[in-house]
């Protein structure tokens, strides 16, 4: 702890002098592309990302324990012509983006551990003696070599560093650190300070390259072996552990806001066995002592697990600090067999981002948008126009008054999804086909993808074992099966209004209809435990999936559900007119597969009887379900009860939960006082975040949320 706080003071007095200071990663490629215009593009890349590894400021800390800082990305050492002279330069080459598989991956840490950087040249450098009659594959590899080259370069430059550090603040381990970087600039990591170094050094390397929420993955797995092996103790692990998660940080330091870096731990072996180990203890640890909205942990929990490990977990969340995110492994490996990856390699998933399930180190970077499924009722009502907009945004699927059932209004709302989906996928796979493979190749990344150097071939151009996956996020579950339920009682059972004056009541955004809203708030919703409602959970899962299942990425990979909006039932809430739940126009849609804010009357045993319902082993994206308690649930009989009611959720089939434990009138005070609670970590949605830093919007719709 004592190096922690010492670090968190440098970090305070660092945000003071250098925070705003641009970007100029950009810059330092450029002067790589200047050598280099003579090359093939990819070979300039390469070269350029060299540069920009050699060449940045290597800061070290007074009180690092492991170097390796983003400090370099940032100086007004250059002119605001000539960045953007440089960005238009860099952009020339092919600048990778979300379109792109940029980022939002989890690497094969496994690999590089096992080799250290200098097996990891000799590994290429043996692939391009393998296809040296293969031009591309040459090329490709060539480039990889450069980058990793000078990935190198940059850890010896950071052991100088440190070395001159040393020089001007006496103590040894800035030493230790030197002596580390010369070490693992080419050999192998043995002890486990050394492996944690190396991974550091390579998160830190994809930070550079500007790619956003990498994730660090199975932390506790992979780096297990060799804390197993050390001699070194608990104590100092965990202060190695916590000086390495609070670098996670600096990216608030230095342009505000923060890096999602996904850790996961637990779960199960390859081989399905309990793999929560005594790290996974420790990094528990480290994140309570960090106390900052990153790293976004996640924990894998399974019927292998120990009960310790859980209760660990909820001691953790009881700090108010909203993590880990809890997983039920057995729902998430079910779930990503259906596309037909390995079982050992469904069993060794991770999350990127903020929940969202990824094959370690195996296929291209992740990537979502948003489906906004409520939209769908309202073009179902008006035979195929959107009322917000007016425009004919779907087919010609009837007028209300042709649908005397249930059952057939649920098919016309069915085939405006399809027609959704459609325009989507085509819109995505377009955008996704049109970058130029070759110019927008990723070398250096996909050194950490099996089997891209085995194969010669880039991350996106079939070196991956597996194909890249995407999810349409589906905005609204709770809104979607409340209204479904309010229809059928109003319309169908009770016959109080017909399904045309239900939809002009809608058009009109209630006016003149308070007594049909009021029936329409009190009809089933979702959350209860209530039969009527639930049901309609459990369709739109189902009739996601099918239509999901009927579509391929644009180089043949699985589209998945995924039932998560962070923050985006906000905005998806102001394209939506008013639904049959009694939500009126433009307001927020229920948050990813919570029920819908303020609902859930019937506690929260109902609300996770609910929400295990839906089969989710369709959604292998993954789903987020935000429970939000008082700040009291730290008690050893308040944890052990919290502990089985989640997991008898997971063995109904529930997939996902993450917790509050901020009071109201807590959340309510900072609001009025930001001042005084500018450090206060909440739980939001997939992530953590300081409340006060958050807009008006988000900070009422985690204040409303049902407290228990």
């Amino acid at each position: 702890m004592e190096n922690l706080q010492l670090l968190k003071n440098e970090f305070e007095q660092m945000k003071s002098r250098r925070r705003g200071l641009p970007n100029i990663c950009d810059c330092l490629m450029s002067e790589g592309y200047k050598k280099n215009y003579n090359d093939d593009p990819l070979t300039a890349k390469a070269k350029a990302t060299a540069e920009l590894f050699v060449s940045h400021e290597k800061y070290i800390y007074e009180n690092d324990l492991i170097a390796g800082s983003i400090y370099g990305k940032f100086s007004d050492s250059y002119t605001p012509e000539e960045r953007n002279k440089a960005a238009q330069i860099a952009g020339s080459y092919g600048k990778n983006s979300f379109w792109t598989n940029a980022d939002h991956f989890a690497p094969d840490y496994e690999t590089p551990l096992k080799l250290g950087v200098g097996g990891m040249i000799g590994k290429i450098q043996k692939s391009i003696s393998r296809y040296k009659n293969n031009p591309k594959k040459q090329v490709f590899l060539n480039a990889a070599l450069t980058a990793m080259t000078g990935f190198s370069e940059m850890i010896k430059g950071y052991g100088a560093a440190a070395r001159q550090k040393a020089l001007e603040k006496s103590g040894e381990e800035l030493h230790i650190i030197a002596d580390i970087c010369d070490k693992i600039a080419l050999g192998k990591p043995e002890s486990f300070r050394e492996a944690l170094q190396l991974v550091w050094f390579i998160h830190l390397s994809f930070l550079y390259e500007g790619r956003y929420a990498m994730a660090l993955g199975r932390l506790d797995f992979y780096l297990y072996p060799f804390y197993k092996k050390d001699k070194i103790s608990k104590e100092r692990a965990l202060e190695l552990v916590e000086c390495t998660l609070y670098k996670i940080h600096e990216t608030s330091v230095y342009q505000g806001g923060d890096d999602v870096v996904n850790i996961a731990i637990g779960g199960v072996t390859r081989k399905g066995k309990d793999a929560v180990n005594e790290l996974s203890y420790i990094i528990l640890e480290a994140v309570k002592n960090c106390r900052v909205p990153g790293p976004n942990l996640s924990a894998r929990i399974s019927a292998e697990n120990p009960d310790e490990f859980l209760d660990e977990c909820l001691k953790v969340i009881a700090t108010g600090i909203g993590y880990p995110a809890l997983m039920n492994d057995e729902v998430n490996v079910a779930a990503l067999s259906r596309y037909g990856y390995k079982t050992e390699d469904c069993r060794n998933y991770c999350m990127v981002g903020c929940i969202e399930n990824f094959i370690t180190g195996s296929q291209p970077p992740w990537s979502d948008g948003r489906f906004n499924s409520p939209v769908y009722i309202d073009l179902a009502l008006n035979n195929g126009k959107n009322t917000m907009t007016g425009l004919a945004a779907g087919p010609k699927t009837g007028e209300a008054s042709a649908f005397d059932t249930m059952e057939k209004f649920l098919s016309a709302l069915k085939l405006q999804m399809e027609h959704g989906l459609a325009e989507y996928m085509a819109v995505f796979n377009n955008e996704a086909s049109r970058y130029d493979k070759t110019m927008y190749s990723q070398p250096y990344l996909s050194c950490y993808c099996r089997d891209c150097i085995g194969r010669g071939l880039d991350i996106r151009d079939g070196g991956a074992l597996y194909k890249s996956a995407h999810s349409p996020c589906c905005m609204g579950i709770g809104t979607v099966s409340d209204s479904l339920a309010a229809i059928e009682g109003a319309v169908y059972k009770d016959r109080i209004i017909t399904l045309e004056g239900l939809r002009d009541a809608l058009a009109a955004n209630f006016e003149g209809a308070a007594d049909i809203r009021n029936y329409l708030k009190r009809a089933p919703k979702y959350g209860n435990d209530d039969p009527d409602a639930d049901k309609y959970a459990k369709w739109f899962v189902d009739a996601h999936y099918d239509i999901y299942s009927r579509y391929k990425t644009f180089d043949g990979g699985g589209v998945y559900v995924a039932i998560a909006s962070n923050v985006a039932n906000i905005p998806a809430g102001a394209e939506v007119a008013a639904t049959p739940d009694g939500r009126g126009r433009g307001e927020p849609l229920s948050d990813a597969s919570s029920p819908s804010r303020g609902m859930d009357k019937n506690g929260l045993t109902s609300v996770l009887l609910s929400c295990s319902k839906p089969d989710f082993t369709k959604a292998a994206c993954g789903t987020v379900l935000n429970i939000k308690f008082t700040d009291e649930i730290g008690g050893d009989q308040t944890r052990k009860k919290i502990a089985s009611l989640f997991k008898v959720y997971f063995e109904r089939g529930g997939q996902e939960v993450q917790i509050n434990c901020v009071s109201k009138e807590k959340l309510q005070e900072a609001s009025k006082n930001p001042e005084e609670y500018k450090n206060l970590v909440v739980r939001v949605s997939g992530f953590s975040a300081y409340y006060t830093q958050l807009s008006a919007p988000v900070q009422k719709d985690i204040l409303e949320r049902t407290e228990y």
